[in-house]
């Protein structure tokens, strides 16, 4: 909307209008830092300011994290019990006020931005029956594994399949050459790696998949998932700003470049204060839980942002924490199946360490730490060579 009023006051600029000429403040419209500026300004304050309401609301809808029993979980039960009760489906709040800041500070028609809201927003409603579920079961339990996985794939190709067709009217270059969005790149390499051709579609829903659900098992301690979202999205957010520049992406850093990523600088930026407005309520001891409303939102989103910047490889380093958390899991059920032996006390990785007498707000700083030092080095491998 804000661009909008901007592109209006220029015409009206242009044409020598008086009115237009006392509003030459509108000309910073323009310029995309202050935009991404002013959506993580906006999402931060009304998830601070309008956060107690909804949290009093979430009370009221009685809608409580089931907490899992002591039969499930053991020793974790008495260092979790405490936290029965308290409201999920917070993670409404970060939703409602990033799509918010976008419809305000972004431009929402363009095909970037579009699409990863649409993902975000759509894997916050499944999410939403996951939490609504287990509220209503009134067990750790929701939607069905099955049924979850089955939902999220088809989001992740119903995604990729537009930015496969969508891409070839705005397609990327690197170095000066045309790329496709089918071609896998790394910052070490300032060449395609290779090109899947259509096969990206089934690759592209395989890291949206991959890193909802990573997003969602770091999501276990208070402010531990919301943390590393903040460091991850604003390091994206770095990585849209440049890579829709041409002399930085294409003459400096060597990196994909494409003029319309810049705008997802904006989303990012608004989920970053968002990130920080939600984790005013979230840090320990926590007063809401975002629930899979949040964490399989952001996920898919963060994992979208990436492809469409093109920095998809990159992710793994970005979002190292997630993906440890994720690997953890993985090598942890493997592991139990193939030898009947656990790697872990406990998976994700995140209660191994409670459970080896890391107290809570260690294991979170310290996992805060790494996501910190994970983006800095995702950044630095931009010019690395």
């Amino acid at each position: 909307m804000l661009y909008w009023i901007y592109e209006y006051w220029n015409t009206a600029n242009q044409a020598g209008e008086d009115w237009a000429h006392n509003l030459r403040i509108l000309n910073l419209l323009q310029y995309l830092t202050i935009r991404a500026g002013l959506a993580c300004l906006l999402t931060f304050v009304f998830s601070v300011v309008y956060g107690p309401w909804v949290i009093r609301k979430l009370v009221s809808l009685k809608v409580g994290q089931p907490i899992r029993s002591a039969e499930e979980v053991h020793k974790l039960n008495e260092l979790h019990g405490g936290k029965a009760g308290t409201p999920t489906m917070g993670g409404v709040m970060i939703l409602g006020t990033v799509l918010f800041a976008v419809l305000l500070c972004g431009r929402p028609l363009n095909p970037f931005v579009a699409v990863t809201t649409c993902v975000m927003l759509a894997l916050g409603l499944l999410g939403f029956m996951d939490d609504y579920t287990k509220v209503k079961l009134k067990s750790s339990d929701g939607v069905s594994g099955k049924t979850k996985l089955f939902w999220q794939f088809f989001i992740g190709c119903v995604a990729a399949t537009f930015l496969f067709f969508k891409t070839k009217e705005m397609g990327y270059t690197l170095v000066g050459q045309p790329m496709k969005i089918s071609e896998v790149t790394f910052p070490l390499f300032k060449v395609p790696l290779f090109d899947m051709g259509w096969l990206c579609i089934p690759f592209f829903a395989i890291v949206i998949v991959g890193c909802s659900n990573a997003v969602n098992l770091t999501d276990g301690l208070d402010g531990l998932a919301t943390g590393c979202t903040i460091t991850v999205a604003l390091s994206y957010a770095v990585i849209a700003y440049v890579a829709g520049h041409a002399y930085m992406a294409k003459e400096y850093l060597f990196i994909p470049f494409n003029t319309h990523v810049v705008e997802l600088a904006v989303f990012l930026m608004a989920l970053v204060g968002a990130g920080f407005g939600f984790l005013w309520h979230n840090c320990h001891p926590a007063k809401v839980f975002m629930g899979d409303t949040g964490s399989l939102a952001i996920g898919g989103a963060l994992a979208t942002a990436a492809i469409c910047a093109k920095q998809e490889l990159l992710l793994v380093i970005i979002g190292w924490v997630f993906v440890m958390e994720a690997m953890s899991v993985i090598l942890q059920v493997a592991s139990f199946k193939l030898t009947g032996k656990r790697i872990f006390a406990m998976s994700p990785i995140h209660h191994h360490f409670e459970l080896r007498g890391w107290h809570e707000s260690q294991v979170i700083i310290r996992f805060w730490i790494i996501s910190i030092f994970s983006g800095l080095m995702g950044i630095a491998l931009l010019k690395i060579v």
